[in-house]
């Protein structure tokens, strides 16, 4: 969005925000008459008139903030620095560990410099690239008959690749399936962990990046597996949004049901993305941004499509939750 229209990212922090305070009253909270926040999402505020709009999000002690004119955002500063001690980072470049490149109509985040961090952590500066993430063709269990791995070391391991998929969707499906064995690592799941960061190295200026484009559509794609691990039988589900340009929104996760067929598994995960794509254009209208033409979302198998499209239950669906039917 930002790029979209050109708007610089700035920073603020808040100083002393972790007061230790020992009460020995009731305190109430109401929030103050006039102050509305986003209802789909509670961290982010919009000031809105008939000409300029400013946007702050707001996570702990940081707040970023944008608008449609530099001097709204100087403005709101001089405001915030005037009733609470603050800090003006100015345009942001850095931010929780990710690395903002902001460009006239181009934004990219990566994670460069974490990247780096954990090829050093792990002693694996001069490992061999890789090209791929993952071995399509090995399937990960709990029972793999190798030895046992150190569990500290995989577990740290795995977290350090795990906070990476922030702006490395390539990653974020072996990450999550490698999540899955923390509890009993073994040998074969530390050298898929490592295959990961022999990737990394290959790709380690790999990121986001958000361009200028018309029209300004929300589309996104879903994708699952069916019968996936041998421990549970349980598909995977996975997807992702765009608008316009660069996926701003992804996921991937282990489904709570045993699928009895690939439509099925899709059903559910295309039923989840519906959901979300819901919820994502509720954002983008309060932010007075609302996308051009429909939401759009991408499913790879026709039986599901068909269902989708089909309001007559019928022997197929039989086995289907009631809930999985929202889609429709």
């Amino acid at each position: 969005m930002f790029a979209q229209h050109g708007w610089k990212v700035h920073q603020m922090d808040v100083k002393s925000a972790f007061l230790n305070g020992i009460l020995e009253e009731e305190i109430y909270v109401e929030q103050p008459q006039g102050l509305q926040g986003a209802f789909s999402e509670f961290t982010l505020y919009v000031k809105h008139n008939s000409s300029e709009i400013l946007f702050i999000s707001l996570y702990v002690d940081d707040l970023l903030i944008t608008g449609h004119s530099e001097k709204l955002i100087d403005e709101f500063k001089q405001d915030m620095m005037q009733v609470f001690e603050m800090s003006d980072l100015g345009v942001m470049t850095y931010f929780l560990g990710m690395e903002i490149t902001q460009g006239k109509y181009d934004f990219l985040v990566c994670q460069k410099r974490y990247a780096k961090e954990i090829l050093k952590k792990f002693k694996m500066e001069n490992c061999k690239e890789i090209s791929t993430p993952m071995n399509q063709k090995e399937k990960l269990s709990k029972d793999d008959g190798a030895g046992k791995g150190d569990e500290t070391y995989v577990r740290s391991f795995i977290g350090c690749l795990m906070y990476l998929r922030a702006t490395r969707p390539d990653i974020l499906y072996v990450v999550g399936i490698l999540s899955r064995f923390m509890h009993c690592p073994s040998q074969v799941h530390l050298q898929a962990a490592k295959r990961i960061v022999r990737y990394i190295k290959g790709s380690i200026t790999y990121g986001v990046m958000f361009q200028k484009s018309q029209p300004m559509n929300l589309c996104g794609y879903s994708d699952s597996d069916w019968c996936g691990p041998e421990d549970d039988a349980k598909s995977t589900s996975g997807y992702c949004f765009s608008l316009g340009s660069g996926i701003f929104s992804w996921g991937c996760k282990k489904q709570d049901i045993v699928a009895q067929s690939t439509a099925e598994a899709e059903f559910v995960l295309a039923t989840t993305a519906v959901n979300l794509a819901l919820w994502l254009n509720k954002i983008l209208v309060y932010l007075h941004m609302e996308p051009t033409g429909s939401i759009k979302v991408f499913v790879d198998n026709e039986a599901t499509i068909a269902i989708s499209h089909n309001l007559v239950f019928h022997g197929r669906t039989q086995h289907f939750k009631i809930k999985f039917f929202f889609l429709r």
